[in-house]
């Protein structure tokens, strides 16, 4: 796994394929140990691909629902050209829930994968980013294949969209904020 950036969690957390039902539990736990203040949500992604998109999208939605501190928006993408940039201005004593898009097993898509510990950006892709957050979701949007860049440009914008704006309610109920 590549260097962590921020804190440093358990490097070896263990990634668990979940349902968005199962994901509520996963927010409220985060919701318990964690003040809304403390927390920043990383929504990495890009709007220029359908598939990438599930990150701006997500951090779009979390702002609706009020979140105070969300990098990763439809207007300010935090993609891979500026992922570094953005990290370095989280303060340290900041939580970071990393929420990004992967290509999965068919039997995953649709799905998400959590973990108490980081995610390491454009992993499907090849892409060579430092590992974040102290906590993280990968939405699985489709199929892993021999063109990951490709599979993500055409994946269904309907599914991105149910599964971003799944996440971002599950998380506002979590912490208690309405829509």
């Amino acid at each position: 796994m590549s260097e962590q950036v921020g804190k440093t969690p358990s490097v070896h957390a263990a990634k668990i394929k979940m349902s968005g039902c199962e994901l509520t539990d996963f927010f409220h736990i985060i919701a318990q140990r964690h003040a809304l203040d403390s927390i920043v949500f990383l929504c990495i992604g890009t709007d220029r691909s359908t598939g990438d998109a599930l990150g701006p999208l997500t951090g779009s939605r979390l702002k609706e629902y009020g979140f105070p501190h969300v990098i990763g928006t439809l207007p300010e993408p935090c993609d891979a050209l500026n992922l570094e940039t953005k990290l370095s201005g989280i303060p340290e004593d900041k939580i970071i829930i990393a929420i990004d898009a992967c290509l999965g097993q068919p039997s995953s898509v649709g799905c998400f994968f959590a973990s108490e510990g980081a995610l390491t950006p454009a992993q499907s892709v090849g892409g060579k980013l430092p590992a974040v957050g102290d906590y993280s979701v990968a939405a699985v949007v489709n199929v892993h294949g021999p063109k990951p860049y490709w599979t993500l440009q055409v994946t269904s914008l309907y599914e991105v969209m149910g599964m971003a704006e799944q996440l971002a309610k599950i998380a506002a109920s979590a912490f208690g904020l309405r829509a």
